[in-house]
């Protein structure tokens, strides 16, 4: 019988599963806050919050059932998982949000400190890198995803707090990281698709880890939210030449 539940040990399954329902509802507090200080209601800012709890809770509900059909397991170009998941995010969040009022009106009162911090999510490449330690995954492959996302981690505390601190360099400060964060999540994409190829040509496993429970979470999750994430905060800058 095909397992379609990860092979790591259950206290890290444990550890790894509350990380994106938690991730999921600090980004809806910070956006309801942004939506009280525009000036929507307590009511349509509250409804603005169940309806990402609402939609992201389908979404994983969904991307776990599709874990479970065993169709990602296959290796094949593109990767299932990012053809199934995480692209169809990425155009929703930026194909009918990105350029909607709503959203422009409660990015402008969302404090960019708070955009930064929610980067603190990706110490969840830490799971790369056990992923490694375990032999789940190719060591390659997590390092550059393991340690670029607990970088891009570690930098996003220091960046917040030189923004809250109205450091000189700031601007420059935050510039330099967002663009790093960014083309650290496109290198692992490319990793990915990379490592994928690889497996198919020698017949081994690759990154098939990454397509089973709970572990489908990571690329059908943040890729598309991390991207949406690092184009708010280059919005934010490019309309306040204050910061």
């Amino acid at each position: 019988m095909e397992n379609y539940f990860s092979n790591l040990p259950a206290w890290v399954l444990l550890l790894f599963i509350p990380t994106f329902p938690i991730t999921i509802y600090v980004i809806s507090q910070i956006i309801k806050r942004g939506g009280i200080d525009a000036g929507l209601s307590q009511k349509q800012s509250k409804n603005i919050q169940y309806g990402i709890w609402g939609f992201f809770t389908i979404y994983l509900i969904y991307t776990f059932v599709l874990s479970q059909t065993g169709i990602l397991l296959e290796n094949s170009l593109p990767p299932k998982v990012l053809v199934f998941t995480a692209i169809p995010l990425l155009i929703i969040l930026l194909g009918f949000m990105f350029n909607k009022p709503l959203y422009d009106k409660i990015l402008d009162k969302i404090p960019l400190e708070s955009l930064i911090r929610i980067h603190l999510f990706r110490f969840v490449g830490l799971f790369f890198l056990i992923g490694a330690y375990y032999k789940t995954l190719p060591a390659h492959f997590a390092i550059i995803a393991g340690f670029g996302d607990i970088t891009t981690a570690i930098g996003a505390i220091f960046v917040s707090r030189w923004v809250i601190e109205q450091k000189s360099w700031r601007r420059k400060a935050i510039i330099i990281w967002n663009i790093l964060g960014l083309v650290d999540i496109i290198s692992v994409i490319i990793s990915a698709i990379h490592t994928t190829k690889t497996s198919i040509e020698n017949h081994t496993e690759g990154i098939v880890e990454m397509a089973k429970f709970p572990f489908i979470w990571i690329p059908a999750f943040a890729p598309a939210v991390i991207i949406f994430l690092h184009i708010s905060v280059f919005k934010k800058l490019k309309k306040d030449a204050s910061i």
